[in-house]
């Protein structure tokens, strides 16, 4: 969660600063380069703890050994793959036929 938030806060950024630069008379391209770098100089400085705790989140997510993060769609997935039975009957009669 820290990642989308950290992510929601450069985005409303970079928004912001587009606008203004926009406003301000820089052309299309040039606000968006220039707001992106605005947004990424204003979030390296001012705000530190989201960031740290963005690439700590992504570092729990992608080290090596960790658990696989399933929703419930997937787990429900499971839990019917599990409770089937391997020895049930196969009736072939019922397979379509190319």
């Amino acid at each position: 969660m820290p990642f989308f938030k950290f992510t929601a806060l450069r985005l409303g950024l970079v928004v912001v600063f587009f606008v203004i630069a926009y406003w301000l008379g820089l052309g299309a391209i040039f606000s968006a380069v220039a707001a992106a770098i605005l947004a990424w100089c204003v979030t390296y400085l001012f705000f530190r703890s989201q960031r740290d705790a963005a690439a700590a989140s992504l570092q729990r997510r992608f080290r090596d050994g960790a658990p696989p993060q399933r929703n419930p769609a997937e787990l429900d997935d499971a839990a019917a793959e599990d409770a089937y039975d391997p020895n049930a009957a196969v009736n072939p009669d019922r397979k379509p036929r190319p």
